[in-house]
């Protein structure tokens, strides 16, 4: 993250694709990027998390670009005997500069706060910014929404409070009754339950640059329906096709021009 006011954009494709897969869409991704005004005058970061074994050959299409790469996840230790486990360092050799932390497809499997905790403190002792993932279980209105993801936060933030890590984050807002769904939850609920988010972050001098996107069935469009709620967006299968990801841009870029009118 190295420009405070542009808007952030994050891409993670999961286990979509394979790797020849991934690598035709990051080039058609390149390619698109490579011509948009958006990445040209910093008006949006571009973050890409393609499946594991596609980080090389990704971080190799991005290299020279503006566009970042990263993981899907990372280990909360850096080194040792831990069969089938990436640590940061191998994470950060490899070409990311992110590490998506505690999606609630993870923590379905059982990943704890503790646990994610850990991962986030991880991440920044090696120079990763992690994209932590948070977000209310159930449609349960606003103000309980605001009040969970706060707590959830603020527990996955204690490890690097702790040893003194803090520094700028993503965190992304995915309610989880949103995942998978055929829209978003409601542009008032996102507004409202990112806002809480940013000024809990706020508070804090050492994650000052933070960032608060949104997640959870995010695509084309609803960066406008939102109109600077939010600075960014979190794409998962919406972004599948890569024209999706230039029309994201094209949002960015008629707001950028709105606020500076404006």
């Amino acid at each position: 993250m190295t420009n405070p006011a542009a808007y952030t954009i994050g891409v993670s494709l999961k286990m979509y694709f394979g790797l020849g897969e991934t690598v035709q869409w990051c080039e058609q991704v390149a390619r698109i990027a490579a011509d948009h005004e958006a990445i040209a005058s910093g008006a949006a970061e571009l973050f890409v998390l393609p499946v594991l074994p596609a980080l090389l050959p990704v971080a190799d299409i991005f290299a020279g670009t503006p566009i970042s790469v990263g993981a899907q996840d990372l280990f909360w230790e850096d080194l040792g005997a831990w069969t089938g486990h990436v640590g940061g360092p191998i994470l950060r050799e490899a070409g990311a500069r992110y590490a998506e932390v505690g999606h609630a497809e993870r923590r379905a499997l059982g990943e704890t706060d503790e646990v994610v905790s850990a991962k986030v403190a991880a991440a920044l002792r090696n120079e990763l910014t992690p994209v932590i993932c948070v977000g209310e279980e159930s449609d349960a209105g606003t103000a309980a929404a605001t009040q969970a993801c706060v707590a959830e936060l603020d527990r996955d933030l204690q490890d690097a409070r702790e040893r003194g890590l803090l520094a700028p984050v993503v965190v992304a807002y995915e309610p989880r009754w949103a995942i998978g769904a055929s829209r978003p939850a409601g542009v008032e609920h996102i507004r409202a339950v990112c806002a809480g988010l940013a000024r809990a972050l706020g508070g804090t001098e050492a994650v000052r640059g933070h960032r608060v996107i949104y997640g959870g069935s995010a695509g084309p469009g609803l960066l406008t329906e939102l109109d600077g709620a939010v600075t960014g967006l979190f794409l998962g299968r919406f972004a599948h096709d890569p024209y999706a990801v230039g029309q994201v841009l094209d949002e960015v870029l008629a707001l950028r021009s709105r606020s500076l009118v404006g």
